[in-house]
């Protein structure tokens, strides 16, 4: 941050009386520009038929990381809950319609200043389409999940944390409410790793 969004005189870096941290302080107006995490907000869209359960990804059109799978998520916005934003993400992204569940994950990548949050979804229909932000979107059974082709650690950590909650369900448990902080980065496009 070089100005103020107040009176756009240039700002410092400076601890400001009573806090702890550096802030982005104006020398003019003195208003202290606080700096947080960003929300990112998403699905684990599934279709269950039959006792086979697929989940929906989707293959993104834009960077970071284009051309890698995810799941439908994006950063939330003013005005709307974590619920509503994962919705929306969703429907952008996967033109998918669902009744969304329970909060599944929330994963600190403090690295990137950001939060994750994933929700369980159902889909209601097979209408899906890739939205401006995707190449494509598809259903995947756990043994088709593009794993090495995944965008983000958060994605793979979700997915991970899904499967082994649904052997937890056959088995007469319940999913979870995971929490992790991430701390290993994305592999590079040309990693072997």
């Amino acid at each position: 941050m070089k100005f103020c969004s107040e009176c756009a005189a240039p700002v410092s870096l400076a601890i400001p009386a009573g806090d702890n941290r550096p802030r982005y302080v104006c020398g003019n107006c003195a208003t202290i520009h606080y700096q947080n995490p960003k929300m990112v907000l998403g699905t684990i869209p599934v279709w269950e038929r039959d006792g086979e359960l697929k989940v929906l990804l989707c293959k993104r059109a834009i960077e970071p990381r284009h051309g890698y799978w995810t799941l439908p998520a994006g950063f939330m916005e003013n005005n709307e809950t974590t619920a509503e934003g994962a919705i929306r993400e969703t429907q952008e992204e996967a033109g998918a319609n669902i009744a969304l569940g329970q909060m599944f994950s929330l994963l600190n990548v403090a690295r990137v200043h950001q939060v994750h949050m994933f929700y369980l979804a159902t889909l209601l229909d097979l209408d899906f389409a890739p939205g401006e932000e995707s190449l494509e979107v598809q259903l995947f059974s756990e043994a088709e999940i593009p794993w090495d082709d995944l965008a983000f650690p958060t994605i793979h950590t979700t997915l991970e944390l899904f499967f082994a909650d649904r052997v937890k369900i056959r088995e007469g448990g319940s999913y979870g409410f995971h929490t992790q902080d991430i701390i290993r980065n994305m592999r590079s496009d040309n990693s072997t790793t």
